[in-house]
């Protein structure tokens, strides 16, 4: 008896992307035949939802503005064995597609990124891959070097994955939220290296550089400080101890000179620094163990869906 094929869905956020959505959805279609592909509008005023439609997709709808958003609506409102998640705009290649969804049930992974290559200057910007070669970086110092293209919008996932997901972020850094999501919970994660295309005439960027890029590196440091509280807080108690000491140090070599002591105010400045390090020291450490019974709980509710290997027990063959 053979186990029934997985259930795949394939998630698009559109916001403004008539002239590339119906390329998408066909595309997607020739390339998962059984998957159910879902197109969510994001308040689009350029006939987005009809075009989808017309391509035969099924068409939501979210009201609440930015990529995290819907990406919270999809994962809530879906279900499937499987979630695929592109963006809408043409830029990543759907052959691809079998390719990450049968690596990650044949491993049973959790996450298969598509890692972009190629696509020269006009596809690729150089600031965006500047941007992401530095946010990457940083978030593999602090959480682990697993993931080499950590803005990627191209991602397969288990079910698992995406019902274990808390999808707090509102617009771009989602991403973020995926790969460190998927780290620290120690998931087992994937790549699978995917052409990258410049968008089709009529469709424009809704990235940012400068913009985006800094609620992102906002969003890294939040998460550091979430999920490493120790070294963060740890961090802020050295160089506050760091430079009440500094403010000390000629303080106490005119006291030991003259036993007085005419700066006061530096005086009382420095211990305040050096009060302030030990209370962040404290912050940290309790905060610590919380976040390790937070995390504690993530994993109980992840380890409670089953995992994509329970699909890979039936023989299916995906193309490659």
């Amino acid at each position: 008896m053979t186990t029934p094929a997985p259930r795949i869905a394939v998630l698009i956020p559109c916001f403004n992307e008539a002239a590339a959505i119906g390329t998408v959805v066909a595309d997607f279609r020739a390339a998962l035949p059984g998957a159910v592909i879902h197109v969510y509008d994001n308040n689009s005023t350029d006939g987005t939802a009809a075009a989808a439609r017309a391509a035969g997709a099924v068409v939501r709808h979210e009201a609440l503005q930015g990529k995290g958003n819907v990406v919270r609506r999809m994962f809530a409102d879906l279900e499937a064995d499987i979630y695929v998640l592109v963006d809408g705009d043409d830029t990543y290649e759907a052959t691809a597609a079998p390719r990450m969804v049968a690596l990650l049930c044949e491993r049973g992974l959790d996450m298969v990124t598509g890692t972009r290559t190629g696509g020269g200057a006009a596809a690729y910007r150089r600031g965006h891959r500047f941007g992401n070669r530095v946010l990457t970086g940083l978030v593999a110092g602090v959480f682990g070097d697993r993931v080499s293209d950590m803005l990627s919008g191209y991602r397969v996932f288990s079910r698992r994955f995406v019902k274990s997901f808390p999808a707090l972020a509102g617009g771009f850094e989602t991403e973020t939220e995926f790969t460190v999501h998927a780290l620290e919970l120690g998931m087992p994660i994937g790549e699978v290296p995917t052409a990258y295309k410049e968008r089709p005439p009529g469709s424009a960027s809704k990235l940012n550089t400068i913009r985006d890029g800094v609620r992102i590196l906002r969003t890294i440091l939040v998460l550091v400080k979430e999920e490493r509280p120790l070294p963060f807080f740890g961090f802020a108690a050295l160089a506050l101890l760091l430079a009440g000491l500094g403010l000390f140090v000629p303080v106490l070599l005119t006291y030991l000179e003259t036993g007085l002591v005419p700066r006061l105010p530096t005086a009382v400045l420095s211990l305040g620094l050096v009060l302030l390090s030990f209370l962040s020291l404290a912050c940290g450490l309790v905060l610590d163990t919380v976040t390790r019974g937070r995390k504690e709980a993530k994993r109980i509710a992840y380890l409670s869906i089953p995992g994509p290997l329970a699909l890979g027990d039936g023989g299916h063959e995906f193309p490659r």
